[in-house]
């Protein structure tokens, strides 16, 4: 079962990272997405077992952004892939059956492609402008967002992604969306993870 609120990680330093997913557990949040940038892979590994223990300790799902090999190895609940990223039929046979794999997607064409690749869930984005992704795709808003969930028909649970904050989840469900995941909004107030989740439940 896919959760319907991620927190995906933010911080100047991998131990930034560690105490904002800290702070995220504490106040209630079910799944956490560990996307370090810009950092080698042995540092994704090593915040990433640090970050198991975080989230083992509030029984919260912990999903790494791009590296699965690190999935694997720390025994995370599963890994997201960017547009560029592995693919995920190959990381299918790396990964343990339980393993989740999630994708990026900004096009109807893209979500085709990955629900043909058998992917657990898809994060479609951006909403609208957000400062966290570099090289942002076309943002989508309420009405690209419906468009696309019209045409897709889809079992696979969306996830929307980009800028979100509280006032837009309501609006946003209504479109057909499974799930939001959020960055900013959580890390400057983790408070909002329970206003999130009464609006998503």
């Amino acid at each position: 079962m896919i959760n319907k609120l991620h927190y995906i990680s933010q911080g100047a330093t991998p131990q930034e990272h560690l105490n904002n997913i800290q702070n995220a557990c504490n106040a209630g949040i079910e799944l956490v997405q560990l996307r370090l940038k810009n950092v080698d892979e042995n540092t994704v590994l090593e915040t990433a077992k640090k970050a198991k223990e975080i989230t083992d300790n509030f029984q919260t799902k912990l999903i790494i952004n791009d590296y699965y090999k690190v999935a694997l190895a720390v025994k995370a609940a599963g890994v997201h892939l960017g547009k560029t990223d592995a693919c995920p039929l190959e990381v299918r046979k790396e990964l343990e059956s339980w393993q989740i794999i999630g994708g990026t997607a900004n096009t109807l064409e893209d979500c085709k492609n990955l629900i043909e690749k058998k992917v657990d869930y898809i994060g479609l984005g951006p909403f609208q402008f957000t400062k966290t992704k570099k090289n942002l795709s076309q943002v989508l808003g309420i009405e690209g967002y419906r468009k696309l969930l019209k045409e897709l028909k889809t079992e696979t649970p969306i996830i929307g992604i980009g800028g979100i904050t509280l006032n837009d989840v309501s609006s946003i469900l209504e479109t057909g969306i499974y799930g939001i995941a959020v960055s900013g909004v959580i890390t400057k107030d983790v408070n909002s993870i329970a206003k999130f989740q009464e609006v998503l439940n």
